[in-house]
């Protein structure tokens, strides 16, 4: 369920749990990235294929980054096994560990019995350093990349298959507006709903999604994404004033860059070589779906000309709303002069 860039030529998730699964372990694996989801299964499905469960009270040493020097970590991964093939060495937060230029000399000669393990988090180590590049020799060296928006529905789609469940095109969407690209609060939010769907049901359903993330029944993003396409003025003026009179709930920082999102991508629709409906689709990074519900509608209602002036009034309205320029007027009168760009 990983969706790495093409461009890392490195080890993928799916890749390496293959290995695990089927008891194949490196010596070392140092994990790595801005998405801590798939360093955390990795780590937890290190520890589930390599140790019993009896086995882990004396061979699973844990061990956290800002308690810690990389000298602690070496020796402890140099110690040998109490009653089971293997010991599993695993550092936490390891992002806080300095000189681990130190690593190369273990890494030249690693603990045969010993599967040491780095959880490296918000971010990449320098590759340069000194011993670094031994790690993909030796072990595994892998990066955990955030998802873009376009690589979303795949991953739900994904996980909800390994649960023998599917959901609804316009629940899925309501699902990422709701709940972004934080993957660990996404896969706790599935889990949630399929708990809560009964087993019979055909597909996860709006209705479902709003009940249990908490969705208003009133009003969201999503519709007013929708309303803006269609110029649906009464609407969408509608809907700002709820959001307006629920600020906690729909703070314009977060009405912002979901605007933001759908007009920039609408802007792309225009400049797609391929013109027709699946091939744009795939040039803005959204399902045939969803671009036949809005993208295509919108593109009937706007001209690119006007669709660039929105994009850079957007931009202009969240400076504003950071004070940039004017630090008198309300959010809601923001809303309202940027919704009157956009639909007149």
């Amino acid at each position: 369920m990983a969706f790495v860039a093409k461009k890392n030529a490195g080890p993928t998730y799916e890749s390496i749990a293959r290995e695990i699964n089927a008891g194949v372990f490196k010596p070392v694996y140092f994990l790595m990235g801005e998405e801590s989801y798939y360093i955390d299964r990795l780590a937890d499905l290190l520890v589930l294929k390599a140790l019993r469960p009896e086995e882990r009270d004396f061979n699973l040493i844990t061990l956290y980054g800002a308690d810690v020097v990389i000298d602690n970590v070496l020796d402890a991964a140099k110690g040998f096994p109490m009653g089971a093939p293997r010991l599993v060495v695993l550092v936490k937060e390891a992002q806080n560990i300095k000189d681990y230029e130190r690593l190369e000399y273990y890494l030249k000669q690693p603990q045969a019995s010993t599967i040491l393990v780095f959880c490296y988090k918000n971010g990449t180590i320098d590759r340069r350093k000194k011993g670094i590049a031994l790690l993909g020799k030796v072990g595994v060296l892998f990066e955990s990349k955030r998802l873009y928006d376009s690589q979303l529905p795949s991953f739900i789609n994904a996980y909800l298959a390994s649960k023998q469940r599917k959901i609804e095109p316009a629940a899925l969407q309501l699902l990422i507006e709701y709940v972004g690209a934080d993957l660990n609060r996404m896969a706790a939010e599935l889990d949630k709903l399929c708990l809560s769907s009964p087993s019979t049901a055909l597909s996860i359903s709006v209705a479902s999604v709003a009940a249990i993330i908490g969705v208003s029944k009133e009003y969201n993003l999503y519709e007013l994404q929708d309303a803006l396409a269609q110029k649906d003025v009464l609407k969408a003026y509608k809907i700002e004033k709820y959001f307006d009179g629920n600020p906690k709930e729909f703070p314009i920082q977060r009405t912002l860059p979901t605007l933001f999102r759908f007009f920039s991508n609408l802007m792309l629709a225009y400049y797609s070589m391929d013109k027709t409906e699946s091939g744009i689709a795939s040039w803005v990074g959204v399902s045939d779906w969803q671009f036949r519900k809005t993208y295509a509608v919108a593109m009937r209602n706007y001209r690119a000309e006007k669709v660039m002036r929105i994009v850079a009034e957007i931009r202009r309205t969240d400076a504003r709303s950071k004070g940039v320029g004017s630090t008198t007027i309300s959010s809601g009168e923001l809303m309202k002069e940027l919704l009157s760009f956009i639909l007149y």
